[in-house]
């Protein structure tokens, strides 16, 4: 890589100038997502300023209270909620909320009221805040059905209807990744002009990885596919190498890692927790809209994950995410388990 002419480099394209390419495609379009986008990234470098500082401003540790998961929030947790709330309904395009950090969905007061719906997860991975790893923020963003009369039945849609999806993963870098229905892209936030610039263009999952990326201390109650699956991982039958276990335990940076190398990520349903662990609406369906938009699959162990259609905001699911012919082989030994059953 030439660093010198990196340096002098003054077409530079930044996300902001990005968008407005893409809302130039639309003659109809008034630019209203492309002002609900901005005020996702400006609480994007909010949260990414106050992660790098957490330690000098005492941001670490617990706030004291627990969300509706029943897990401790941390006082990023709080502080990230707040940014991400008071940014969507400052933005005037949006009429209703979904946070995992609130129990109820929130409805934007009609003087802000807008057309979309946003639901996020506004700080990811949030337990390895203390010891350095990666977190992020994930969002999907949904177009209301009525702006006249929402309800809470719009923000309980099948993830086939999801607008746009994207996470921001505070890390080494900053990097925010974007789908708007047109394939992923990656920008990475320069510190000195506080942009996003476009660093990994048309981003596309390989169709076969070396990597898999699941929590093997749950092994003791999977069910069959998902122990099949891994022991052909470490010890394939093909002649082929093993696959590398890497699993981050931040769903942002597994994603991340999976979408650029390849391979799969697992979070199965298990004896422990037969309705999975992750949450539907904002952590399965943004990274399964990705990872189909990449090239890649993502699969339930029953189903395609972006046709479920949700009953509660806080609903969790099973999901396999990654390379295409990865989830296949993960289809079939569903398939054949289900075979057997009968």
């Amino acid at each position: 890589m030439d660093h010198q002419a990196d340096t002098n480099r003054t077409d530079l394209m930044t996300i902001t100038r990005f968008v407005l390419n893409e809302q130039s495609k639309y003659p109809e379009s008034r630019g209203d997502f492309t002002i609900l986008l901005s005020h996702i990234v400006l609480g994007c470098k909010f949260v990414c300023s106050a992660v790098n500082k957490a330690g000098l401003a005492k941001l670490i540790g617990l706030a004291g209270e627990t969300n509706v998961q029943g897990e401790e929030q941390k006082k990023l947790d709080v502080l990230s909620n707040e940014v991400f709330v008071k940014a969507l309904i400052s933005s005037g395009r949006t009429c209703l909320l979904v946070s995992e950090e609130v129990e109820e969905a929130i409805f934007v007061p009609s003087s802000h009221r807008g057309k979309y719906i946003v639901v996020f997860d506004p700080l990811d991975g949030s337990s390895n805040i203390d010891c350095g790893v990666s977190i992020g923020t994930i969002f999907g963003i949904y177009m209301v059905k009525n702006e006249a009369e929402v309800s809470l039945e719009d923000a309980l849609q099948p993830g086939n209807q999801m607008l746009a999806a994207g996470y921001c993963m505070y890390g080494s870098s900053c990097t925010f990744v974007l789908s708007t229905e047109n394939g992923v892209n990656g920008f990475t936030l320069d510190p000195s002009l506080g942009e996003f610039i476009l660093t990994h263009p048309n981003i596309k999952i390989p169709s076969k990885g070396k990597i898999y990326s699941v929590n093997e201390g749950n092994a003791r109650n999977w069910d069959e596919p998902t122990t099949k699956y891994v022991q052909m991982c470490k010890f394939p039958q093909d002649g082929s190498p093993p696959k590398s276990l890497r699993y981050i335990g931040s769903m942002v940076a597994d994603i991340h890692r999976t979408l650029l190398y390849g391979g799969i990520f697992m979070y199965p349903a298990d004896a422990k927790s037969p309705n999975g662990k992750l949450r539907l609406l904002y952590e399965v369906f943004p990274m399964s809209y990705l990872m189909e938009q990449a090239g890649g699959q993502a699969f339930t162990g029953k189903q395609r994950a972006l046709d479920l259609i949700p009953k509660k905001i806080h609903e969790r699911s099973p999901v396999f995410l990654g390379s295409y012919d990865d989830i296949e082989q993960m289809k079939e030994l569903y398939a054949a388990s289900k075979e057997d059953d009968a």
